[in-house]
């Protein structure tokens, strides 16, 4: 099969050509070339915001087009210019517009398609996802052609910089003092895929021309039975000391991501049950995914050896500071 990559050198985009490249395919990734591509595959240096951004590429033929962008503009521009017998575009949890109940599924009504070429800040983020849904699908049935629709949750496990899984195992294993600060929700409702997983299922989803959209993400597990995980895949003893999401706020404490904030938890009821997906369709469609302590195990050894910054989670200082101050 002759896959071409739109992107690839990123975290999702590099494991789907590691995959690719495994299962006998030639790969073809277009991207801007900020990092390199796996070995093997062949690259194609070239910017989707340049009106001939796609030059190299279009006058092939392509069994599958595997596009991530966010920009509905460049999805536009691809189902215009390129030519394929099928798509899969890795979509999002967020084009839906209420997740009020767990194990929501495919027919969940969406978000309006954000209007314009070109989403401006994260609050766009689920719309313009919307549009470049439509966009591939419009395009795949004018030409005849199919489409995998693949709207990910949150994608974990080695080569994740956002760390909002890394993190957990990574604190256990540093503890900054005699306990560790948790939300006291640890119950609140959890869901993430191995980036291995969702590779893989993508391919797949290539190989068989899968048409549709599909849920991808982990089995729905809590916040607490993460926290006992990484625990014991750091070897770790350290104590959890739950905090109530008032004291969390008084003290600056973010929920789910960037600087001072603890990972894989939201404060709004609204969005409690986000992470969690029903993955029916894909399952049967066949997606499988990896045990949670394998995925926790190899972010954490990722996260040993990390040399950028951790954007998520509190610092040590940060985490002794909320400590004095609880008392």
């Amino acid at each position: 099969m002759r896959l071409l990559l739109l992107g690839g050198t990123a975290h999702l985009g590099s494991t789907v050509a590691t995959r690719a490249l495994a299962r006998g395919h030639q790969v073809t990734c277009l991207a801007r070339g900020s990092a390199g591509p796996p070995e093997g595959v062949t690259f194609v240096r070239g910017d989707r915001d340049d009106p001939d951004g796609l030059s190299a590429v279009r006058d092939e033929e392509w069994d599958v087009v595997v596009d991530v962008t966010r920009q509905p503009g460049q999805v536009r521009r691809a189902v215009s210019e390129l030519r394929t017998r099928h798509w899969v575009f890795v979509s999002t949890a967020n084009v839906y517009a209420a997740a009020s109940a767990p194990g929501y599924d495919e027919d969940t009504p969406l978000l309006e398609p954000l209007e314009g070429e070109a989403m401006t800040s994260m609050e766009e983020y689920g719309p313009a996802k919307v549009a470049c849904e439509r966009a591939v699908t419009d395009g795949a049935r004018a030409g005849g052609g199919t489409a995998t629709l693949v709207r990910a949750g949150l994608i974990g496990g080695p080569g994740d910089d956002s760390a909002r899984v890394g993190y957990w195992p990574w604190r256990l294993a540093h503890p900054s003092g005699p306990d560790v600060i948790v939300p006291d929700d640890l119950d609140f409702p959890v869901a993430f895929i191995d980036v291995r997983d969702i590779a893989a299922w993508v391919v797949h989803a290539a190989e068989q021309r899968l048409d549709g959209a599909f849920n991808v993400t982990g089995p729905p597990t809590t916040l607490g039975t993460v926290l006992e995980e990484s625990a014991r895949v750091a070897g770790a003893t350290v104590p959890l000391r739950p905090v109530p999401v008032a004291e969390l706020t008084r003290l600056g404490v973010r929920p789910w991501m960037g600087p001072r904030s603890l990972p894989l938890w939201i404060d709004d009821p609204a969005l409690r049950h986000f992470a969690v997906m029903g993955t029916g369709r894909a399952r049967a469609a066949g997606l499988h995914t990896r045990p949670l302590a394998e995925t926790l195990a190899d972010t954490l050894a990722y996260e040993e050896a990390r040399e950028s910054p951790r954007p998520v989670g509190l610092t040590d200082a940060e985490e002794q500071e909320i400590r004095a101050a609880l008392g």
